[in-house]
């Protein structure tokens, strides 16, 4: 998967793995035989936008690694009732082990796919795209991250370590030093690589403008009022990459997009997305 090393997301479904199976399955031990093989399906059952399928099929494979394992669809896809996004035939034991922590992975991330999905779509036709931010569930941002694009936004930073973005506690932490905005700018510059773009959250066309003279190579707009945004858009004429946040729903989108504002950055994408119902249909092999 993209942007997620295998090593990586080995970890990430041992430590999965962990939490559903620290005691064992002791359902599973006593009632299926471990000769007894059988196919199962992963089914949509509501639409969405696939995200996870390569996730999820590496967990039936770190269960059991001789299970066969089917991505019926490229993550990305379409989903509609009814279509398979995956098989895995083999060991009926092994694959009712991997059940749960597989169908987990994969509800989360379509949620966030189609949820992501929802808000590009409602900005078709402008000039704005739909970022995700780091309010992500800790320990899954790489493949939370994936799903966004998935859904056909942008991503963020990925850790602190990617950008400079000064946000109000920041600024307000070196107001009290006595720093202006073009002070706390110019500190960031000194102070990081030059291959870091400078950002800068401002809530004020006063500091916005202060932020513009400055140089910051992106201004997130921050909760400002769409005509304020508009504004900004208009002074900036293009000097800086202009960024709205705060208080962005399905709702006020559209008005935001048609600022002109290039990115919109949506927390919920990652923090609110309800999860896409799929479940695992299992059909076993007839006795042999």
């Amino acid at each position: 998967m993209t942007g997620l090393y295998s090593h990586d997301l080995q970890a990430l479904i041992d430590r999965a793995l962990a939490e559903d199976l620290a005691a064992g399955d002791p359902t599973t031990d006593a009632l299926i035989p471990s000769s007894q093989t059988g196919r199962g399906m992963v089914i949509a059952k509501a639409e969405g936008v696939l995200a996870g399928a390569e996730a999820a099929a590496a967990v039936f494979r770190r269960v059991d690694p001789s299970l066969a394992v089917r991505v019926c669809l490229p993550d990305g896809s379409r989903l509609k009732h009814g279509v398979a996004v995956l098989e895995v035939s083999d060991r009926l034991a092994s694959i009712l082990t991997a059940e749960r922590t597989a169908l987990n992975l994969l509800q989360r991330l379509s949620g966030i796919a189609t949820l992501t999905r929802r808000y590009v779509d409602a900005v078709a036709g402008t000039h704005a795209r739909i970022a995700d931010t780091r309010k992500t569930t800790p320990g899954l941002r790489a493949l939370e991250k994936h799903a966004v694009r998935m859904g056909g936004g942008t991503n963020h930073r990925r850790s602190l370590g990617d950008g400079v973005l000064i946000k109000d506690n920041h600024i307000a932490a070196c107001h009290a030093r006595g720093m202006s905005i073009a002070d706390i700018i110019k500190a960031a510059r000194q102070h990081t690589p030059h291959t870091l773009k400078v950002e800068i959250e401002v809530t004020s066309l006063d500091q916005f403008r202060q932020a513009l003279d400055a140089g910051a190579d992106i201004i997130m707009l921050d909760n400002m009022p769409v005509d304020t945004m508009r504004q900004a858009v208009t002074i900036a004429n293009g000097k800086a990459v202009l960024e709205a946040s705060g208080g962005v729903n399905l709702q006020t989108l559209r008005a935001i997009a048609e600022t002109d504002v290039d990115l919109i950055s949506i927390g919920s994408l990652t923090h609110s997305a309800p999860s896409i119902d799929l479940s695992l249909e299992v059909a076993q092999d007839p006795a042999r």
